[in-house]
């Protein structure tokens, strides 16, 4: 692992940053735009990822009914054994291509995005998101640069993983009792919690009454979705939402919520307070609103059944918090937004 890199002052901040990041946006929003490689890559006969019907590794990933947040030994952030074997079925299809396809976000600023002021024709993406695909694929095939990434739009994360298109998603993607009806989840890599976002000027004091008679935007198929659509089942003083909070705004991507926040067609976004807070650095016209009010881990999507891939990659995790290479990436990408960090979340196994 590289010296302790010095973290870099990104210039992308207001409205020019943001259009210019937003033209991407529109983009992945009609289609998962292939990303030019890092690096020639040798691509398979059918383009697409497989696995074999075979060779699970004993151990499944938690059941739905299986999974509670709130009951300690049940928590969806819990993951398979880390293992350094490749023998498995779906590392080896990964071996044999020559490169991992991972899905990742080429628009949010500081995980996965690239910098409109780069000198550079085509610049390459970067943020904490992009590092630790660099870093998987550096352990599996030995070449940090053996990676084939693909833009996915938010709510595209879990078919995409479905379909085959991505060996794992890499996204910002919370773990949820939810999601792991659909797909397998590597241990936590991330904590963070639902927070609000509005104008400093607003009125808005964070989740909870201050939004009665306010428009919020979430992306489709975001646990942030999810909050407020659970929030309006409950009253405010249980921690619930007013009636009239109007949450009905979905974008295909989350930084399409900046936009129509910043063209006044909403009042908040509610979405992790990690991407909030880089947005606030895009735009020193908004701010976060309140604490958060949701505790939430972010884990590397895989498809299920793809146990040994999970348990390769759990140890990839491993391998990267003692490298010290996880805190140099945080310090690298994401100290200038959220301060200090104490270090990622510890492991959770079966």
């Amino acid at each position: 692992m590289d010296e302790r890199r010095t973290a870099r002052k990104v210039t992308l901040r207001g409205w020019g940053g943001v259009a210019a990041m937003a033209v991407a946006c529109a983009l992945t929003a009609v289609f998962a735009l292939l990303l030019p490689l890092t690096q020639q890559q040798r691509p398979s006969d059918s383009g697409t990822t497989s696995y074999a019907s075979g060779g699970v590794a004993e151990g499944r990933q938690a059941r739905a009914e299986d999974c509670d947040p709130s009951v300690k030994g049940k928590e969806p952030e819990r993951s398979l054994s880390p293992s350094s074997s490749e023998s498995g079925s779906a590392v080896q299809a990964v071996k044999d291509r020559g490169y991992l396809s991972v899905g990742v976000d080429q628009n949010s600023f500081r995980w996965g995005y690239r910098d409109p002021n780069s000198s550079a024709k085509n610049s390459e993406l970067e943020g904490f998101d992009i590092d630790l695909a660099h870093e998987i694929a550096g352990e599996i095939l030995g070449n940090r640069k053996a990676v084939r990434f693909r833009a996915i739009p938010t709510n595209e994360r879990i078919p995409a993983i479905q379909r085959g298109d991505v060996d794992m998603v890499v996204r910002t993607m919370t773990i949820s009792c939810d999601r792991l009806k659909d797909v397998a989840f590597s241990t936590a890599y991330f904590q963070t919690g639902q927070q609000v976002l509005a104008p400093k000027t607003s009125d808005i004091k964070g989740y909870g009454a201050s939004l009665a008679g306010k428009r919020v935007c979430t992306a489709t198929g975001s646990t942030a979705a999810s909050s407020l659509e659970d929030g309006k089942k409950k009253p405010v003083d249980e921690g619930g939402l007013p009636q009239s909070t109007d949450i009905s705004t979905t974008v295909p991507n989350q930084l399409d919520c900046l936009v129509r926040l910043q063209l006044g067609e909403v009042d908040a976004v509610v979405t992790d307070g990690a991407l909030a807070a880089s947005q606030a650095a895009q735009d020193p016209t908004v701010e976060l609103k309140g604490d958060p009010y949701t505790k939430e881990f972010y884990g590397v999507a895989m498809k299920k059944g793809a146990d040994d891939l999970v348990r390769r990659v759990n140890q990839v995790l491993v391998d990267y918090r003692k490298s010290d290479g996880w805190q140099d990436s945080y310090d690298r990408w994401l100290k200038p937004a959220l301060g200090s960090s104490s270090g990622p979340p510890a492991p959770k196994y079966k």
